[in-house]
């Protein structure tokens, strides 16, 4: 495989072992600059801080996921992963109301890596099994503090009807405040951006990594197999 920015033989190797990922992973030696200063910020920047919980680069030094595809396109990576790193790090919220709103963006879109990596973030947050179970099935969780209902049921009927209601925005706003109304509103639109990269680019959980088990009948995309979902 020909990398489209450097013009050099890429060894591509899938991620998951389903259908072959199409954007080849691109080790760090044969980087451009745009791409090196991507790979760094992603590499040396919050998400790299004490014992990641998850898998974002492999024996090789090349990122995975969502991160790889980044280096594609270093104009549009480089905003996207600083934009991520906010999201993550630097927004109102709590570590579990942050990942409660992330894990309903990736069970709608049944985004494989996407829980793979915030089902584990999640965890250290302090969400329980039983919470991340009912999350993982489309159920609402039993939460107990009112925030925490709220950003649930908020970034649910975003996922799911790209809007909300004049009920729950109400609600949204009393409960949040509009600053952190604002943030959430671009948490799940961030989230769902990077399903559908991940999907469309059949960027599975890293090898050796057990995929999420989705609660059936749903809308699998039909690029995978029985077996390697």
């Amino acid at each position: 495989m020909i990398d489209p920015l450097s013009g050099e033989d890429v060894n591509e190797q899938p991620v998951t072992t389903g259908r072959p990922a199409r954007l080849p992973l691109l080790p760090p030696g044969m980087l451009s600059d745009e791409q090196r200063e991507v790979y760094d910020a992603v590499r040396g920047g919050p998400r790299s801080g004490r014992a990641p919980v998850f898998r974002f680069v492999d024996d090789d030094g090349r990122l995975l996921g969502p991160f790889n595809a980044m280096l594609y396109s270093p104009a549009v990576g480089g905003p996207l992963q600083e934009l991520g790193a906010a999201l993550r790090f630097q927004t109102s919220f709590t570590k579990r109301e942050r990942e409660i709103a992330t894990l309903v963006v990736a069970e709608h879109w049944r985004s494989d890596f996407e829980w793979y990596a915030h089902e584990r973030v999640g965890r250290r947050a302090g969400l329980t099994e039983e919470e991340l179970d009912a999350l993982r099935e489309g159920r609402a969780p039993m939460l107990g503090d009112v925030r925490e209902r709220v950003v649930y049921e908020a970034a649910r009927q975003l996922a799911a009807e790209r809007d909300l209601g004049d009920a729950l925005y109400t609600e949204a706003v009393a409960t949040l405040g509009r600053s952190a109304l604002v943030e959430l509103v671009t948490l799940v639109g961030y989230y769902a951006a990077l399903a559908l990269q991940l999907r469309v680019f059949r960027a599975g959980v890293p090898e050796g990594e057990p995929a999420p088990v989705w609660k059936e009948p749903g809308p699998a995309p039909e690029w995978r197999e029985r077996g390697h979902e």
